[in-house]
């Protein structure tokens, strides 16, 4: 997951990305982040831009960290994104084998991606997947 759809997910509890951190938290769904990824978590979502109050952040991520299947990378696959920022998230994705990497900024990654065989979704689009197998089920 894109650090993207965290700081939207908290900036908006109404939207597609606090959906998908509620079907995260319920166990409904794997994030997989690197030690890596999870620190840049924190310094994007501590950045004074988004407003949001340190010890908010803090207990947010404590209770992520629960969440999350740790990945361990073995194999660094840079560069392979125009965006430095991004590979992180690709890095974390491909050694956690992942299906999908969820972003609002598609275009990012997807050259990359479509190598690796690991989809691109907006957080919109994998809501609306999970939602289509919950209900054929």
């Amino acid at each position: 997951m894109d650090t993207s759809v965290l700081v939207a997910a908290l900036r908006s509890r109404l939207g597609a990305s606090a959906a998908l951190v509620k079907e995260i938290a319920a166990n409904r769904l794997v994030l997989v982040a690197s030690p890596a990824l999870f620190l840049e978590y924190e310094a994007v979502l501590k950045r004074e831009e988004h407003g949001l109050p340190a010890q908010f952040v803090d207990g947010f991520l404590a209770e992520l960290a629960l969440c999350i299947s740790p990945v361990e990378i073995r194999f660094v696959w840079r560069p392979q994104l125009q965006d430095a920022d991004g590979e992180m998230v690709l890095e974390a994705a491909i050694n956690g084998q992942a299906e999908a990497i969820v972003t609002h900024n598609r275009r990012d990654f997807e050259p990359a991606t479509e190598r690796f065989g690991i989809e691109v979704l907006s957080p919109a689009e994998l809501l609306g997947q999970l939602r289509r197998k919950g209900s054929e089920a």
